[in-house]
C-alpha cells in the first residue's frame, strides 16, 4: 500500500503525508509501520489503545491531517490507490467531495446482494439524498475535512456525514475486488450492527413505522369491536368463543409493542452513547507527527 501510494503521488506531483491510523491491529503491523516511518518522515503512524473501529479510525486520521485535501483509504487494498489521480483530476475541477462508486463488488452472490440492498433501503429511508454503492474511499477538500471534524456526535457513519455536510460532490466509478490480502476481523453481526447505526442516525423511517403500526392497531381493533358487536346481535353463535382468540390478540398486540419499543431503545442507545461524552477514540502514540503539540499522545482524555 505504501509504495503504491507513492506512486500514485510522485504521478500526480503534489506534496503528501500518509497517515496509517493502526486501530489496534491484531497482526504485525506496529513492527512494520515503526520501520516506515523511521525510513519516511511523510509516513505518520496513529496507534489506537484498542480497536475504536474504522469510522473513529478515518476521525482519527482527519484530525491530523494537514494538507489541502484527504483522502480516505481502507488499508486492505480492496479500493484501488491508483484511483486517486481521478479523484485529484475532479477536485482540480472544483468538486469538494469525490467518492468512489462501486459499481461492481467482487464477492460471494450473498455479499453482493445484501450490499446493494442495503444502499438502496437505506437511500429510501434517510432524509438526506444518499448516494448509491459509495463507501468511505474519498478524496475530501479540506474545507469538508474541517466541517466534518467539528461535528461533536461520536455515532459516526462518515459516508452520511458526508452527504449531510454538502457541498459539491461527485462520484467516480471502479470495480471493488475481493481482498488480496489477510482475513477479515468483519462478520455478519458487526455488518448489522453497522447497518443499524447508519439507519437510525439518518431515518426517522423507523419512528413512521411506529406509528403506522399504532394507528392500523387502532383501527383494527375498532372494526373487529364493531364487527363483534354486530355479529352478537344478528348472528350469536358465530361469536368466537374460548381463550384462543385472546391469546392470539394478546400475542399480536405484545409483538407490536416489543417491536416499537425496540425502535425506541435503538434512539435511546444513540442518546444515551453521546451524552456520556465519552472520546470517540483513545490515541496510544504518533509517529511523526505533522502537528508538534500531538508528537507523542499519552494522555487519554486528549
Amino acid at each position: 500500500m505504501y509504495e503504491r501510494l507513492r506512486s500514485v503521488f510522485a504521478r500526480i506531483g503534489v506534496e503528501y503525508e500518509i497517515i496509517f491510523v493502526n486501530d489496534c491491529s491484531p497482526d504485525d503491523a506496529d513492527k512494520i509501520l515503526a520501520s516506515l516511518a523511521a525510513e519516511d518522515k511523510q509516513v505518520v503512524v496513529i496507534r489506537h489503545s484498542r480497536n475504536f473501529g474504522s469510522q473513529n479510525a478515518f476521525t482519527s486520521g482527519m484530525k491530523l491531517a494537514t494538507g489541502d485535501a484527504c483522502v480516505l483509504l481502507d488499508g486492505d487494498l480492496q479500493d484501488p490507490p491508483e484511483l486517486i489521480e481521478e479523484f485529484h483530476k475532479r477536485w482540480q475541477e472544483g468538486f469538494e467531495v469525490v467518492y468512489g462508486i462501486r459499481v461492481k463488488r467482487e464477492a460471494t452472490r450473498f455479499l453482493q446482494v445484501a450490499y446493494k440492498a442495503f444502499y438502496r433501503v437505506f437511500r429510501a429511508a434517510s432524509y438526506l439524498p444518499m448516494p448509491l454503492d459509495a463507501g468511505d474511499f474519498s478524496l475530501l477538500d479540506r474545507r469538508v475535512v474541517d466541517a466534518l471534524n467539528s461535528l461533536p456526535e461520536n455515532n459516526r457513519f462518515l459516508r452520511g456525514l458526508r452527504a449531510w455536510v454538502g457541498f459539491k460532490q461527485t462520484g467516480v466509478p471502479y470495480v471493488r475486488p475481493e481482498r488480496m490480502f489477510g482475513v477479515t476481523t468483519n462478520s455478519l453481526l458487526r455488518n448489522l450492527g453497522w447497518a443499524r447505526r447508519a439507519i437510525f442516525s439518518f431515518s426517522y423511517v423507523p419512528i413512521d413505522i411506529m406509528t403506522g403500526l399504532a394507528v392500523a392497531t387502532v383501527l383494527i381493533s375498532l372494526f373487529l369491536a364493531v364487527l363483534h358487536i354486530v355479529v352478537r346481535l344478528l348472528e350469536p353463535q358465530l361469536v368466537p368463543a374460548g381463550l384462543t382468540t385472546v391469546i392470539v390478540l394478546i400475542l399480536f398486540l405484545g409483538g407490536v409493542q416489543m417491536l416499537c419499543f425496540s425502535i425506541i431503545g435503538s434512539y435511546l442507545l444513540h442518546i444515551y452513547d453521546e451524552v456520556k461524552r465519552r472520546p470517540p477514540y483513545i490515541v496510544d502514540y504518533v509517529l511523526n507527527s505533522p502537528k508538534t503539540s500531538q508528537a507523542r499522545v499519552r494522555d487519554p482524555l486528549d
